[in-house]
């Protein structure tokens, strides 16, 4: 009885050579190999493998036909050529080898990265906690995480330069009092990693001015400040936000929904710079070729991504507000977030209710009780529908005290220990620096500077 490789393989063979000639000639070769070294080795190299097989360049462009495998594996072929097969003989099918992933491209079983950041300007408020802060506490136990003081930020509108110091290092210190763990997540300062400056200025000369002025935020602020007295730093921001990403080949970004326009910049600006410098243009000036920057994606947490103002349920809160009023700050003692609350702005409907178009303030106000007190949607919705608004302020001045009191023990107990804080901080800016600078020199080399 015939065996089934002999089969399989002289069957493969005769798709192979379209001419007599070419038959004959696979035939004679499948024999010599038969004869040297039996059918079971020759069966184990003819045979498909369970990835599909790819065609290396010589005979892609030869006289086989694709086709035929593609039906037989519903892929691509595959070829490689055992080193102890005779001389001048290819083996048309292996198994594959396996995947291999660089420093930036892990397998799925590899944390994904997450970087955010707050400025260090005026006091952190309930905003900020809600809308990033509190969340990056769940997201330290899931993804790699790195959590900066973006001071380089805080510098693009008038700021108090003997304040810059002192308000970096409280704003350290309220992420761990927050619970962010330095154990799990890089915490540091954003001027301490100086490739943040060099990658921007690089990302720049593919930035468009046209782009940047489009910007929403730029539109607001480059408006109140008049057009004649906005810096540059204004303007460019935005280049030094896609820099803050994707030096640390960032998977996801928290963003609220405010922040998306910047996102979308950032990934356009690493599209670019991938096609015009990366893949095989990168090969050709000595680098490993492929992505230079992974293309980040929006990762906006499902609550409390916009927290709005105590006095505008339509604002949101602000730290540059005019009015202290308008926000609760993380810092502000018990009798001061109970009067601010007791004077925030509502309405005159009778009830409360959630995402009422024409009660932005109560829908807001609810929002903020159900983060604090970590009820469901329904649950608050279902014990406040008939609360008057006296109550309901009283109710919820007392759970943001509660929420924040333990919050600012800690705070005081972190900055009473400047050792440790000015540890933590370095620690993490040399974590960040030993990811930034690999991206950064990959950039550089791409690019065709001269290596340092």
């Amino acid at each position: 009885m015939s065996n089934p490789d002999t089969i399989s393989s002289y069957s493969l063979y005769e798709r192979v050579g379209r001419t007599k000639t070419r038959r004959r000639a696979a035939a004679a070769a499948a024999a010599a190999i038969r004869t040297k070294m039996g059918r079971s080795v020759l069966s184990h190299f003819l045979s498909l493998s369970t990835n599909p097989p790819r065609f290396s360049a010589p005979l892609s462009c030869s006289h086989i036909r694709t086709s035929y495998f593609k039906k037989r594996t519903g892929g691509t072929p595959s070829l490689q050529s055992p080193a102890h097969l005779p001389a001048g003989f290819r083996c048309l099918c292996t198994t594959s080898a396996p995947q291999t992933y660089s420093s930036d491209g892990p397998p799925s079983s590899v944390k994904k990265r997450v970087v955010s950041g707050v400025q260090p300007t005026g006091n952190i408020h309930l905003g900020n906690y809600l809308g990033a802060i509190k969340n990056w506490t769940s997201l330290q136990d899931t993804y790699e995480t790195l959590f900066f003081i973006v001071d380089l930020h805080a510098i693009t509108l008038p700021y108090d330069a003997q304040q810059l110091s002192k308000t970096t290092r409280n704003t350290a210190a309220i992420y761990l009092a927050c619970g962010v763990d330095p154990s799990k997540a890089s915490v540091f300062v954003q001027s301490h990693v100086r490739a943040h400056v060099e990658l921007m200025w690089l990302l720049s000369s593919e930035a468009r001015i046209g782009r940047l002025s489009r910007m929403i935020q730029f539109k607001e602020k480059s408006r109140k400040a008049g057009d004649e007295n906005v810096s540059v730093a204004l303007l460019t921001y935005p280049v030094l936000m896609a820099s803050d990403i994707l030096l640390y080949q960032s998977d996801l970004v928290p963003v609220g929904e405010d922040q998306t326009q910047h996102l979308e910049l950032t990934r356009e600006l690493a599209e670019r710079v991938n096609n015009l410098f990366g893949g095989r243009k990168w090969k050709k000036m000595g680098g490993r070729g492929g992505a230079l920057f992974k293309v980040p994606e929006a990762l906006i947490p499902p609550a409390g991504a916009r927290v709005m103002s105590l006095t505008d349920g339509l604002s949101k809160m602000s730290k540059s507000a005019p009015s202290d009023q308008s926000r609760i700050n993380l810092l502000d003692p018990k009798d001061v977030i109970a009067n601010k609350i007791k004077r925030c702005k509502t309405d005159s409907f009778p009830g409360m209710e959630f995402d009422n178009p024409n009660r932005p303030e109560c829908s807001n106000l609810l929002s903020i009780y159900q983060l604090v007190t970590g009820k469901t949607k329904e649950e608050v919705a279902q014990e406040c529908i008939d609360m008057n608004w006296g109550t309901f302020k009283t109710n919820l001045a007392d759970a943001l005290i509660d929420h924040l009191h333990p919050i600012q023990a800690r705070y005081n107990d972190i900055t009473s220990d400047a050792t440790y804080l000015d540890k933590v901080l370095s620690e993490g800016a040399r974590k960040a620096a030993n990811i930034a600078d690999a991206t950064l020199n990959n950039v550089y080399q791409a690019m065709g500077f001269l290596p340092r």
